[in-house]
């Protein structure tokens, strides 16, 4: 098994079923062969006696030995057809035993009936002239109720293995519940979490609050520091652009392409820094939200269109980093191809926005270098063509880790050219 459940489950119950398949086993040979072999052999020695009481007085009514074995809890009666074929049920082990046993001991033995009544034995004898039919309980030649051992063994291993589940829940619970808050904070998601179980588990879960806290409070002092820090620069910045547009257009053009190239690259350094610090995750339907993107895009005059959109339902995320995301991926094809198409897939555990182009794409020994910070494939490319400071990408992996998954480069086989998947887990 997989999981922690699993696991533990099999190292506790896989001894109690080898215990009871050994003793199961041991009893059967021991107990039901062994003693039905026993008292089959003493019933075989008190008919040779009744044989031998026979030959010895050929001339003795019949009815002398049937009161001799009256007397050893015997039934003994004449039978005039007795069957070919022992009749001995292929589930009856102890039948087998019987049966095989009186062949053992009784050389004028003809046949054995243990099937037709399932408390008697029957049996038939070559005496001679005639053919003598003996009837026994089967307590005679057979531990009585020899099974009762065996489901008292079965019921006790059951109960056992039941009360060993209650405790694994109640020591791993703790375990699951740590890796769930754990798994959930990897994608974004703050659930309150209270340290139960064992010592080790508490001190786990301990730790992992700390760890907790201390990137919260991080988080939240880079928050911080970048407001302060976008509110400083962006002060100055509007003082220089409302200075330029008092001055000549044609001497101050230059100076102001510089001031909304400094002010561009500042945004998208504040959004990488940021990332989605601020955003709580919320149910979204991913399929409208795409749809939502695509448009706006068209309306800007990108040539985008939907190729297949599963619709999976409302899944819990960031919707606005999802969105600058699937906006940067697209703003990304626009810059380097002609035309672009939007898909989504849904799994049972992921959610996958594939945004693929007709461009040059990218080289596969590039790829992973392509979603560094501030790095850019083409240095000789303008900013101001519509280049980018080399965070785009960046910034597109970061929200894919924030949301537990993460952004894959390949090749289009729709389009020809790149194929960005954004993954995210659900």
């Amino acid at each position: 098994p997989r999981g922690i459940y699993g696991r533990a489950a099999l190292i506790v119950l896989a001894p109690i079923v080898i215990i009871q398949l050994v003793v199961s086993v041991v009893f059967v040979q021991r107990q039901i062969e062994g003693v039905t072999w026993q008292m089959t052999e003493g019933v075989a020695l008190e008919l040779r006696l009744l044989r031998d009481v026979r030959d010895a007085d050929p001339d003795a009514p019949l009815s002398d030995l049937i009161e001799i074995a009256r007397q050893l809890e015997l039934v003994l009666s004449p039978e005039a057809t007795p069957p070919q074929a022992d009749s001995v049920s292929m589930l009856d082990i102890q039948g087998r035993n019987v049966a095989h046993m009186f062949r053992m001991r009784l050389p004028d033995l003809v046949a054995v009936d243990t099937a037709s009544h399932p408390d008697r034995v029957s049996i038939w004898l070559d005496w001679g002239p005639a053919i003598v039919k003996v009837e026994m309980d089967r307590e005679r030649v057979s531990a009585s109720n020899p099974n009762h051992l065996l489901v008292l063994m079965l019921a006790t291993g059951v109960l056992l293995g039941l009360l060993a589940v209650f405790f694994l829940r109640r020591q791993l619970g703790p375990v699951a519940q740590l890796a769930h808050v754990a798994e959930a904070f990897g994608k974004g998601q703050t659930i309150p979490y209270r340290p139960l179980g064992a010592a080790e588990i508490r001190a786990a879960g301990t730790a992992f609050l700390e760890m907790r806290n201390r990137i919260e409070r991080q988080r939240d002092q880079r928050t911080l520091l970048l407001s302060g820090v976008s509110h400083d620069l962006r002060t100055p910045l509007t003082r220089l652009k409302l200075g330029l547009a008092m001055l000549d257009p044609d001497e101050s053009q230059p100076m102001a392409e510089d001031v909304a190239e400094m002010e561009r690259m500042l945004n998208e350094f504040l959004a990488f820094a940021r990332g989605s610090a601020t955003e709580r995750p919320e149910p979204v339907d991913p399929a409208a939200l795409l749809e939502s993107v695509v448009q706006r895009a068209g309306r800007s005059g990108i040539d985008i269109s939907l190729a297949t959109v599963d619709r999976p339902g409302p899944v819990v995320m960031r919707p606005d980093a999802i969105v600058r995301a699937l906006e940067n991926l697209i703003a990304n094809a626009a810059r380097h191809a002609d035309r672009a198409e939007a898909s989504l897939f849904a799994s049972g555990r992921s959610l996958r926005f594939v945004i693929e182009d007709d461009g040059p794409g990218i080289p596969a020994d590039r790829r992973d270098e392509a979603m560094r910070p501030f790095t850019r494939l083409d240095p000789a490319r303008d900013p101001n063509e519509g280049g980018g400071v080399g965070l785009g990408l960046a910034i597109v992996a970061d929200l894919a880790r924030v949301h537990g998954g993460h952004l894959r480069l390949g090749d289009s086989d729709r389009l020809g050219g790149l194929k960005a998947e954004l993954v995210i887990s659900r």
